[in-house]
């Protein structure tokens, strides 16, 4: 995967396709960088509908000008010993999320460290650790895209550094699991029953992580793939028949890509598709079933019974 970061070509290549309504994961096959690397760029500089190539390259600019200018700076003893108190009590309350000790440690002292990177050596230094923990929890860091690394100025080592998006990545960390979750308890109120108690649960449980998901990870999409979806959505509803991608490519009048796309991104974001769900069937065919987490037993019952005739009123 290419290293550096991300050149003035390169914004005025996602402005483009940002206009095209294109995907932030096809940006990043295009440009070779992982999905997050377009959606950091694209939220820090105002989001798809006010991203511009100049400003965006410009604000990079100067964040790297901040960058060079700040020295790393050791405390004074007394301040160091606090500083270490402080790492330790912050590093506390970061495992209690969920986030493992030893790289809570090291995410701490990375983020109270003056230039936000430091060598492995430097870790070592003020953690008290071996050379192996920090190496394996800096991994950690890394697999979740809170911690990267480059290249020490001037010598051979490389620095592991945090950067002014790093809540974003936080934010989003958890994105993908919340939205699995749901989809698990989904089928676990298929499976059990939206009638029984177990359902019930299941089917409370579902749409609160759902609704975690939607708002956690909402900013990937465009407003035009989302309208898509949506449209996807409406065209199997009213075909009332499993469609292929091709069919609705056909039936819509869009190239077979946008179909694929936007069925996608009904499949990573089922809310989206609410109050159905898309389900793929055999040979590559999809359909809709109301959601059964949407009604309880007895309005589904009520539902069911013939509606009374409407008696016109007397003139």
């Amino acid at each position: 995967m290419p290293g550096g970061r991300l050149t003035h070509e390169d914004r005025r290549k996602i402005a483009t396709w940002l206009a095209d309504g294109l995907e932030y994961a096809e940006m990043g096959r295009r440009l070779g960088r992982p999905t997050s690397t377009v959606t950091r760029e694209v939220a820090r500089n105002g989001g798809p509908a006010d991203y511009l190539a100049d400003r965006a390259q410009q604000g990079a600019e100067r964040r790297a000008r901040r960058r060079r200018a700040v020295k790393a700076a050791e405390p004074d003893e007394p301040q160091a010993e606090v500083a270490r108190r402080f790492v330790e009590e912050f590093a506390t309350l970061l495992a209690g999320t969920g986030l493992p000790r030893m790289p809570s440690r090291v995410f701490v002292c990375l983020l109270t460290s003056a230039s936000g990177s430091l060598t492995s050596a430097d870790l070592v230094r003020r953690l008290q650790v071996s050379p192996a923990s920090v190496s394996k929890a800096v991994g950690y860091l890394e697999s979740i895209e809170l911690v990267g690394r480059g290249q020490d100025p001037g010598g051979r080592r490389e620095r592991y550094t945090i950067d002014d998006d790093v809540w974003l990545r936080a934010w989003r960390a958890d994105t993908g699991a919340h939205a699995a979750v749901a989809a698990a308890a989904r089928r676990g109120t298929q499976i059990f029953g939206s009638d029984t108690p177990i359902g019930a649960r299941l089917g409370e449980m579902g749409r609160f992580f759902a609704r975690i998901s939607h708002h956690m990870d909402d900013s990937d999409l465009t407003p035009v793939a989302v309208a898509d979806a949506r449209t996807v959505i409406a065209a199997l509803v009213h075909a009332a028949r499993p469609l292929t991608a091709d069919d609705l490519a056909t039936a819509l009048d869009w190239p077979l890509r946008r179909a694929d796309d936007a069925l996608d991104v009904i499949s990573r974001r089922p809310v989206l598709s609410d109050p159905f769900t898309l389900e793929r069937l055999g040979r590559g065919t999809y359909a809709v079933t109301p959601r059964p987490d949407r009604l309880s037993p007895a309005q589904r019952e009520a539902l069911m019974i013939s509606p009374r005739p409407t008696r016109r009123p007397r003139t």
